[in-house]
Formats: structure tokens, C-alpha cells, sequence
């Protein structure tokens, strides 16, 4: 295989897969209204615990219906971070905006995680007889709204009556310069008898793809489980909706998330604490939910008791995640490269460091990629020069023994071994390099801090397309450059193929991240100093044998 025919396979995998994603988002049913508001998820069941999580204690007693209110209404609270919306009923999260990211088809607007639009909120409640859920009408305690000067936590508390004179509150405690959003539930049990009870903890979401997202560019969204046995595992909608999905059940340890591009939300119980985790899709529409459920140690008559976990809905920010639970970071999924696109994050990380500019942290990082693999890449282009000398010669046999494919390759190999030219010598140095260079695709296409980043000039967000072109305009001409310094293959219909993939690449990359473009121009243009220089040194050091022999 030469390097041409190495590229023409490239390019018709790359191809392949584009319209294989654009297949499976085809192939995907198409959005349907639910019957409920999103606070108002009154038709789905409470989730059960199953016997092995009660510990062989009785099973709870059917949970009293608790009111339901579709139109409960909502208050919002701010910190230095975000503005969350709280209803009433269930003191759900229903509204998340983020401040410091804005939306990604109106940047004049602030990006909002939880929303209306995606019926996307954490909601939480209590399993038991008598006990609230995400269902029961909820009455706030009169508290600040905004998170003070000089105050490093925000607290919200609603309270509800249960039966038989138990009453229990729901605390909401939003933190200085955090998104981690602690769920505590604090249950005072007035009534003359024990009380058993477990603790829910959901996100509710519906199917559609995150903000950004297209058949060319497609990321992972969907809820995810981890425990320390079963690891990171993500799941399909349609598993989930046809009962197939194969995840962790119980553990003590892990936590359950909901995924999309950049940004991530995360329920996260304490260290030790056993839990049951559950997956299941609302009737009746395009609504589903991921959640867990954790015991609460009996309550005596006259006793209180709490329970708790943590939140986290905000960027996918590696360094933070890894700091909130084991394997949280693992939400920035590079898939079977992780090994490769971790450290190159890290590197990027740690030049940007220096530099302070994403962008010109994605030029210094593939100049010093393409230094790494300086002398694979010479091994390649002195290759390509030797097939571009012969390459005249190729033709010639190829007129004279095209009919004779047997004495057509074997005149090929005469030829090859005289001029002492490996035909897989420029091969083999590009296909090692090539799964790097995916992996620094990758970790450049799940950075949420290239989002609203700039670089230069007109580029203003490495993560939304180029706005004027320009960058794939230069993509394409690099593109027409490096297939002109290559050897010209002998077939003209694969000679015209060749030509035409700058354009197509180009118009493809229209729509790629200006950040991702960004590394394919750099890396281009020094591909093509690269091959420039050594060709160059090959035909003079030709030329001066040449000079000798004469």
C-alpha cells in the first residue's frame, strides 16, 4: 500500500463514519411532547428499593399519594456561579444557569443546565409511609436569595408535614465558588411508632442531543453509573426504554450522572454508603431518569435523623471532577484513547498555563507533537520523495504491463529494490502517529475550556465553528498544497479523486469547533514545511551524486 492509497483509506473510513452517525441520529425516533411539566412527573412511579437494600428489615409500607401540582411555583437563588430555580414542589432544581458560560446558539444569553426545554431537573424525595417526594408541595422558610458579601455558603429550606406528626425539611446548600449543590434530608419523627425510610435522588432528562451536536460532530449524551467494580458505564436511551440496559445495581461506592457535551450532572452519596442505583423511562413520553436510593437508619418515635448526598451540575472541568468522587472524571470521554488524550490534555493544560491563550496553547502543543515525531515524519517524506522520482518510471511499466498485473508487479518490485525503495516506508510511520493525533482531536473536541475562549482576532469561541471561514479556507489550501508535493498516482481517476478531497475536507470542516480547525492548520502547514525541506534535501543530495558520477 502507498501513501495515496493509505490516504484514499483514510478518508473513505472518516467518510464512513459521518454518515454512519448521521445514520443512528436518522434512525433515532423523533422527540415527543410529555404528558407533564417538569416538575410535574406525577404519572411515573416512585422507584422501589429492592430486599437486599432494606438490610431483611420489613418491606416500607405503600407510600401515601402525595399531592400533585403541575403548575407549583418556583423561587431562584443566586451565588457568584450560578442562578438555580427551585420549585416548590419536591424543592427540585428545575433551572441552572451558569454564569461564566454563555448559550451556544445566542451568546448573549447565559447558558442554562437544567431547564424547561429538555425537562432536564434533580429531583429528590423520601420513600416510606406518610414521607414527601419529588411529588409533595414543600413550603420555603424564609432565607436570603443571593449568596451574601463575605459568606462562603448559601442555605434553602422547605418543609413538609408526613402523617402521624412527622415533619421533615429539605436543605439546599449552594457553596462560594463551587458547583457542588449539597441535598440534605432532615426527618423528625413525632408520630408513636419507628419509622422506616430510604432516600431517593434522581435527574430527569429528555432524549434530544446536547446544544452543538450534528451529524458531523456527535458527542455522548445519556446518563452513566460508576462503581469502583463495573467502572464507567454509559447508557443508551433505548436500553434504557426497552428494560435491556446492563449497568450496576448495588454497590458501596459510585454514583450516577447525566452526560451531554461539556457539561455534566452528578449525584454523589458519601464514601461507605450502600445504594442501589435504578434507570427507567416515564410512560407516555420521551422522559427518563436515573437515580438512586440509599437506606435511612430506623427512626424511633420522638427521634430525628438525616441523610444526604452531594450534587454536582456544572462544567466538565477534569481537575474539579476528580476532586468530587472517584472517576467522575471520567465523564470527558476520549473512549479507547484515554491513555493517549489524558496526558495530551494534561500538556495542553499545563502550556496554556504559561501562555494564558487556549488558542495559541493548541499551536505550541502540535508544534511540539510534530517535534516528537520529527523523525518518523522524515522517515515518511524521504519515502515520499524516492515514489515521487520513480514515479515517471511507474507510469512507463504501467503502460507497458497493464494487462500482465502479475509482470506488472513484478517489474514494480525489480524497480523498487534497485532505487532501494520501501513502498510501505511512508506508510507505516503515518499509521503510527495517527492514533495520537485522534486522541488530541479528542481531547480538544471534550474540552469545555474552549468554550467562549478566544484566540485571535475574529475567533472569539474556539468551540463554536469559524465564523468567517477563514480557518477552513486555509485548511483547504494547505490540504491542495500537501497533494501537490505528493507523487502524482498513475491513474487519473484516482489523480482527480486526490484533488477533490480539499474541498470536501474543507466544506466537512465548516462546521468543526474553530479550535479543532485550528490544530489541523498548524499541523498542516508544518506537514508541509516538513515534506518541503526534506524533498528539497533529497533532489540536491540526487543532484550532487549526479555531479559526482558525471
Amino acid at each position: 500500500m502507498d501513501t495515496r492509497r493509505l490516504i484514499l483509506v483514510m478518508i473513505f473510513a472518516f467518510s464512513s463514519f459521518m454518515l454512519w452517525e448521521k445514520w443512528q441520529a436518522y434512525q433515532q425516533p423523533k422527540a415527543v411532547a410529555p404528558v407533564a411539566a417538569v416538575q410535574g412527573s406525577g404519572n411515573a412511579a416512585l422507584p422501589k428499593p429492592t430486599a437486599s437494600l432494606q438490610n431483611g428489615a420489613a418491606a416500607l409500607a405503600a407510600t401515601t399519594p402525595a399531592v400533585v401540582a403541575n403548575a407549583a411555583p418556583a423561587f431562584s437563588v443566586t451565588t457568584d456561579l450560578l442562578k438555580a430555580s427551585i420549585s416548590t414542589q419536591g424543592g427540585d432544581l428545575v433551572g441552572l444557569e451558569l454564569f461564566n458560560y454563555k448559550d451556544h446558539d445566542d451568546k448573549s444569553k447565559t447558558f442554562e443546565l437544567f431547564d424547561a426545554k429538555h425537562h432536564y431537573a434533580a429531583q429528590s424525595g423520601l420513600l416510606g409511609e406518610g414521607l414527601p417526594t419529588h411529588r409533595t408541595l414543600f413550603t420555603r422558610v424564609p432565607g436570603p436569595d443571593q449568596l451574601a458579601d463575605g459568606s462562603d455558603e448559601l442555605k434553602v429550606r422547605l418543609e413538609a408535614t408526613g402523617a402521624d406528626g412527622v415533619k421533615v425539611a429539605k436543605v439546599l446548600t449552594f457553596k462560594r465558588g463551587s458547583y457542588v449543590i449539597d441535598v440534605q434530608w432532615e426527618i423528625d419523627n413525632g408520630s408513636s411508632k419507628p419509622l422506616s425510610a430510604h432516600a431517593y435522588y434522581q435527574l430527569q432528562r429528555d432524549d434530544s442531543a446536547s446544544a452543538g451536536d450534528s451529524a458531523m460532530m456527535q458527542t455522548f449524551t445519556g446518563p452513566a453509573v460508576y462503581t469502583d467494580a463495573e467502572k464507567y458505564q454509559k447508557l443508551k436511551w433505548g436500553d434504557i426504554a426497552d428494560k435491556s440496559a446492563k449497568f450496576a445495581k448495588t454497590a458501596d461506592n459510585g454514583w450516577v450522572a447525566l452526560v451531554q457535551h461539556y457539561f455534566v450532572s452528578a449525584y454523589v452519596p458519601k464514601a461507605g454508603t450502600q445504594r442501589e442505583f435504578y434507570a427507567t423511562k416515564l410512560d407516555g413520553g420521551n422522559l427518563y431518569q436515573i437515580g438512586l436510593i440509599v437506606p435511612v437508619a430506623e427512626i424511633a418515635p420522638g427521634t430525628k435523623a438525616e441523610t444526604g448526598m452531594t450534587l454536582f451540575a456544572g462544567p466538565q472541568i477534569q481537575s474539579e471532577l476528580k476532586k468530587i468522587a472517584p472517576g467522575l472524571e471520567l465523564v470527558v470521554d476520549y473512549g479507547w484513547l484515554t491513555v493517549i488524550a489524558a496526558p495530551i490534555f494534561w500538556g495542553l493544560e499545563a502550556i496554556h498555563a504559561v501562555v494564558g491563550n487556549w488558542g495559541w496553547a493548541i499551536v505550541i502543543l502540535t508544534v511540539l507533537i510534530k517535534l516528537a515525531f520529527f523523525p518518523l515524519s522524515a522517515a515518511s517524506y524521504k519515502s515520499m520523495a524516492k515514489m515521487r522520482k520513480v514515479t515517471p518510471r511507474l507510469t512507463q511499466l504501467k503502460e507497458r504491463y497493464g494487462d500482465d498485473k502479475a509482470r506488472l508487479n513484478q517489474e514494480m518490485m525489480k524497480l523498487y529494490q534497485t532505487e532501494k525503495i520501501n513502498p510501505l516506508g511512508g506508510c507505516l510511520p503515518i499509521l503510527i502517529q495517527i492514533p495520537v493525533f485522534i486522541a488530541l482531536y479528542w481531547a480538544l473536541l471534550g474540552a469545555v475550556e474552549m468554550r467562549d475562549a478566544p484566540w485571535v482576532g475574529w475567533i472569539t469561541d474556539l468551540a463554536s465553528p469559524d465564523p468567517w471561514y477563514i480557518l477552513p479556507v486555509i485548511m483547504m489550501a494547505s490540504m491542495f498544497v500537501q497533494m501537490k508535493l505528493n507523487p502524482t498516482p498513475p491513474d487519473p481517476i484516482q489523480a482527480k479523486v486526490m484533488m477533490a478531497m480539499p474541498l470536501i475536507f474543507g466544506v466537512m470542516f465548516f462546521w468543526f469547533p474553530a479550535g479543532l480547525v485550528l490544530y489541523w492548520v498548524v499541523n498542516n502547514i508544518l506537514s508541509i514545511a516538513q515534506q518541503w525541506q526534506i524533498t528539497r534535501m533529497m533532489e540536491a543530495g540526487g543532484k550532487a551524486a549526479n555531479d559526482d558520477k558525471a
